[in-house]
């Protein structure tokens, strides 16, 4: 036909942009537990392919994937957010009235119906001439038949008229009717049997004529155009027209020249009733407003009419001239004609058979949420985990059991060794041969021989472990040293000697001294035992030191019993077995024969059982491999609507492992009857004479060789004991040498700070008894006063004063002290004609801001230097030096008079510089006044008191604790606080700008004194009525410790 019949095409739905990321990531956020930002990328793919599959493409081929794809995705996240709600707004297709929903469901359906309508679009749009247009035009038209078909018996309560149930069943009719009407051209153009091009006539004349009787009923509501009736009554009238006219050409042919005749005349009437419809159609189209219809529709369907009518009108008149001049045959009455069958022809293409594609399953691709499975198809997930971990296991034990039974078997039978000895006996050159040794002690003497010398680890750790007990000796010997220095220094100067004893100071370094002798201790007796246990297995080691070569030398010494000596069992024969293997006769020819054909048949059933044995263990592998990969997950997610699908869906998915089971039970199956071929093989070869002589001291061989290998395997086994030992003993000794240079570098740290202390305390001492002895021998003699001191003198002597702009608080007042020196300065000098100057009256400090502490109170002091004479022919003492800071090596600076906390409540309340009560009663008179008053801290300063100094710990151990403080209550001074090694002294004992640092003058300052108490700690006060202190006694200074 030149023309080609038109076909109707569905109207398309359009729709305006809907957002999925805001209910998507609520329902990530609240239903599944996640952070919606993790999905963040899955969701602009999904909107982005909404976008895409609604908006339009080029062409209707690129919109048709478009669409297979966005639907796809859609019924893959309906799986997982059914109850999302998204408002999705689209216009009727017919009406195009706007409607509203945020139903998934609605956006489903209008997907498919729009999918229809693209696939309808492609149907009309083939060339129908060729015969792949004509395939893809039928196939087409019944998937847009299956596609609302889908609507129909899915989506029950339509929001909108295109959606109706009655609109969507005249469309599948429509589309099957076209789908029909393809499939006639194809026979027609075939040139079919004239019967069978009637049937499908008769049956898409049907098909129409219903379809016009649907759509009157819509006429008038505007649903559909008026068009698309006038074209179906014309189809209507032209398909009847051709299923009588086919009929009759049927019937002529068959010899029913009347009723042919009559079928032709009936084709005629309805030939000339669709010319006219289809003439008027023409005239109605108007081909620039029907989208639905192609451009040349009207022209189309007239002609094909007015050709059919034709060819009718001819036929007609043919079969009237030959039935008037030959046939003569009866004209039976239309309505007694014969009805025509029916052939229908086309049926819809269902939904599911249009996914299952290949083709359509690439292009929807993988699920965009793939990542976010629900917690139930987890857990189904995870029950068909378990089944799949039941079918390994099962075949995993099913392999080892039959490895077993054949390792076992091929050591019972010797083999393959047995193999080799077969043949050097059938070749009468067995006397010579190489004993075999077992792989694992061959790869262990390589091991073994690379892995270097053992014996100097040993002693090399014995050396360690001397030094590191020799040098902590030596540091508990330094220690020793300087408590006895100490010591003999205040038996020397006591009691104005008064550096504490070290020995709490030394207590944490001498625990950790003992603690490391005692870990030394321990380790001795480890190593030890590991040097024990090295000469034991020495003489064994020195053999698989000497490399694999040397191991199977010595192998063949051990067979032929030259390196051992074995005991001979009862009965057993004591000869030589050199001379009998000497002795022994060959072999004659035929058993030489047989036992080589027994030695060939047992190789090469050993060399098929190795293959079976290697493929089973890949098939096993692979197996394993299948069942990690395997994922169900998409299959549960898919069948997650449906109820007790799983038992079924995993048995299903079970099978797919069926082949390598059945692989593995061949190769197990396999090696069984190879086993029992090499056990026959082997009885039949050790029936035989002279292999049964042979093997008498072959036996005996290898139960030497294996007694010998299972000593040098206990022998490895116990290297590697020794080899893991020495390694802990390594790491030991290189951690407690760690420990050991800490506790070196605080030990000397700590002597250098006490040594310094030390040296300057008995320098000091040396020079006071110095000094203490010229003004002695001074003020002893009879002398008359001397003249007036010279002013320079005088001008040196006041400079070794600090003064102060207050005046210091008067002395307190003591009993005459037969030792006490500094009563001198109030008497008449030899040397000075001064008069004894009174006391000053005290002035109370001045407080700045604050209510000022009072000062501690006064302390029990050893003699006091008189003061200076005016003209005292001595050169007076250097000027105060500056308070300077020290090394982590020297000795801690005194702290500064003035201190930052206040000073400990005074003794009296009358005056706070009077001395305690227990003071008067005491034989020595109290310390000269402070040349300076105590100042209170400045207002609103406060700083908290520094944490107790902590010792670092070393590797483990403990650190180092100080000494505990000594108690209030007891007579002996507490031990000065450890110097802080390497750090400054803290803020608060720095000199303040534009104030000198306070030094103690000659007279006031007691040498030997202990160093002031740390911040933070309050200093005990004197007991009143403490019985006074003697001479050599450690004293507590009036609450200073």
């Amino acid at each position: 036909m030149a023309h080609q019949s038109p076909l109707i095409s569905i109207p398309r739905k359009t729709t305006t942009d809907a957002d999925w990321a805001g209910p998507i990531r609520s329902t990530i956020a609240h239903s599944f537990g996640e952070s919606p930002d993790s999905y963040a990328e899955e969701i602009a793919t999904l909107q982005r392919c909404r976008q895409d599959a609604v908006r339009g493409a080029g062409s209707d081929t690129t919109a048709r994937d478009l669409l297979y794809k966005y639907f796809g995705q859609l019924e893959l996240l309906e799986l997982r957010f059914a109850e999302v709600k998204v408002s999705f707004a689209w216009h009727d297709a017919f009406t195009n009235k706007l409607t509203t929903q945020t139903s998934l469901a609605f956006e489903k359906a209008s997907i498919i119906h729009l999918l229809a309508s693209v696939l309808s679009s492609l149907a009309a749009s083939q060339s129908r001439a060729d015969p792949e247009g004509l395939k893809r035009a039928y196939f087409n038209c019944r998937a847009t038949a299956g596609m609302l078909t889908y609507i129909n018996e899915n989506f029950l309560h339509a929001p909108s008229t295109d959606l109706s149930r009655d609109v969507v069943h005249l469309l599948i009719n429509l589309s099957l009717a076209q789908a029909t009407e393809v499939f006639m051209e194809k026979l027609v153009d075939e040139k079919k049997a004239a019967g069978l091009i009637a049937r499908t006539a008769n049956q898409l004349a049907t098909m129409y004529t219903a379809l016009s009787d649907e759509i009157k009923e819509f006429m008038g509501k505007g649903v559909f155009d008026r068009t698309w009736m006038r074209l179906i009554e014309a189809k209507a009238k032209l398909f009847s027209s051709i299923a009588q006219y086919q009929k009759g050409k049927a019937d002529s042919a068959s010899g029913k020249h009347g009723t042919a005749l009559v079928r032709f005349k009936k084709a005629d009437e309805d030939a000339k009733d669709a010319v006219r419809i289809a003439q008027g159609f023409a005239c109605q189209l108007d081909s620039g407003n029907e989208p639905t219809l192609p451009n040349d529709a009207g022209t189309s369907i007239v002609e094909i009419a007015k050709a059919h009518a034709a060819v009718v009108d001819e036929e007609k008149k043919q079969a009237i001239r030959d039935n008037d001049l030959i046939y003569h045959d009866v004209l039976p009455s239309e309505a007694a004609l014969p009805p025509i069958d029916k052939l229908p022809a086309a049926t819809p293409v269902v939904i599911q058979e249009v996914y299952q594609n290949p083709d359509v399953s690439k292009l929807i691709g993988p699920d965009i949420f793939a990542r976010l499975i629900p917690l139930a198809v987890h857990e189904s997930a995870s029950v068909y985990s378990e089944e799949k971990a039941k079918l390994v296991r099962a075949e995993v034990e099913r392999v080892e059991l039959s490895e077993g039974e054949v390792r076992a078997a091929l050591e019972h039978l010797g083999l393959p060794a047995a193999v080799n000895a077969w043949r050097r006996m059938a070749d009468g050159d067995d006397a010579d041969a190489d004993v075999e040794v077992s792989s694992d002690v061959v790869r262990m003497a390589g091991d073994i021989q690379r892995s270097g010398s053992t014996d100097a680890r040993v002693r090399k750790i014995e050396g360690e472990r001397q030094r590191v007990e020799r040098e902590l000796q030596e540091l508990s010997g330094q220690l020793d040293n300087e408590s006895r220095e100490c010591e003999r220094a205040r038996a020397k100067y006591a009691p104005n000697f008064t550096q504490s004893p070290s020995g709490q100071q030394t207590a944490s370094f001498r625990q950790t001294i003992t603690a490391n002798l005692s870990a030394i201790s321990n380790a001795a007796s480890s190593d030890a035992q590991l040097a024990k246990l090295w000469a034991e297995i020495q003489p064994d080691m020195a053999v698989l030191q000497a490399g694999p070569e040397a191991l199977r030398a010595q192998a063949k010494d051990v067979a032929l019993g030259k390196t051992e000596t074995v005991k001979p069992a009862p009965g057993e024969s004591l000869l030589d077995l050199a001379d009998e293997e000497q002795a022994r006769p060959r072999l004659d020819a035929a058993e030489a024969e047989a036992l080589r054909s027994a030695a060939k048949e047992a190789g090469d059933k050993l060399d098929r059982l190795s293959k079976i044995r290697k493929e089973r263990d890949e098939v096993l592998k692979d197996l394993k491999l299948k069942i990690q990969s395997d994922d169900v997950s998409n299959l549960l997610l898919l069948n997650r609507r449906s109820s007790n699908v799983e038992p079924q869906l995993f048995a299903a998915e079970l099978e797919k492992f069926r082949p390598y089971q059945s692989r593995l039970g061949s190769a197990l199956s396999a090696c069984k009857t190879l086993t029992t071929e090499l056990e026959s093989i082997v009885q039949r070869v050790e029936r035989g004479r002279g292999v049964r002589e042979r093997n008498r001291g072959a036996k005996e061989k290898a139960a030497r060789v294996k007694n010998w290998e299972r000593r040098l395997q206990r022998a490895g086994a116990s290297h590697a004991e020794v080899v893991d030992g020495l390694a802990r003993a390594e790491a030991f000794y290189t951690s407690i040498d760690a420990v050991l240079a800490d506790l070196r570098r605080e030990i000397r740290s700590f002597l250098g700070a006490r040594d310094s202390e030390r040296n300057k305390m008995v320098s000091d001492i040396e020079m006071r008894n110095r000094i203490g002895g010229s003004v002695r021998s001074t003020s002893s003699s009879a002398s008359p006063p001397l003249p007036p001191p010279a002013p320079g003198l005088s001008s040196q002597l006041a400079g070794l004063s600090l003064g102060s702009s207050y005046s210091s608080p008067p002395k307190p007042q003591s009993p005459t002290n037969p030792y006490d020196f500094g009563s001198l300065s109030s008497l008449p000098s030899a040397f000075s004609t001064a008069p004894t100057s009174a006391p000053r009256p005290s002035s109370p400090p001045k407080s700045y801001g604050a209510p000022s502490a009072p000062s501690p109170p006064a302390k029990p002091s050893y003699p006091s230097f008189p003061s200076a004479p005016s003209g005292s022919p001595y050169p007076a003492p250097p000027p105060p030096q500056p308070q300077r800071q020290y090394s982590s090596s020297a000795q801690a600076p005194y702290p500064p008079a003035r201190s930052q906390y206040p000073s400990p409540p005074s003794q009296n309340a009358s005056s706070p510089y009077a001395p305690p009560a227990s003071f008067g009663q005491s034989a020595y008179p109290p310390p000269p006044p402070p040349s300076r008053p105590s100042y209170p801290p400045p207002s609103g300063y406060s700083s908290p008191s520094p944490p107790p100094a902590q010792q670092p710990s070393y590797g483990g151990y403990a650190g180092y604790s100080s000494p505990p403080a000594q108690s209030p209550a007891s007579p002996y001074p507490a031990p000065p606080q450890r110097p802080s090694y390497g750090g400054y002294a803290p803020p608060s004992q720095q000199p303040q700008y534009g104030q000198p640092p306070q030094q103690p003058q000659y007279g006031q300052q007691q040498y030997g004194q202990p160093p002031q108490p740390q911040y933070g700690q309050q200093p005990p006060a004197q007991q009143y009525g403490q019985p006074p202190h003697q001479y050599g006694q450690p004293q507590n200074y009036g609450g200073y410790r």
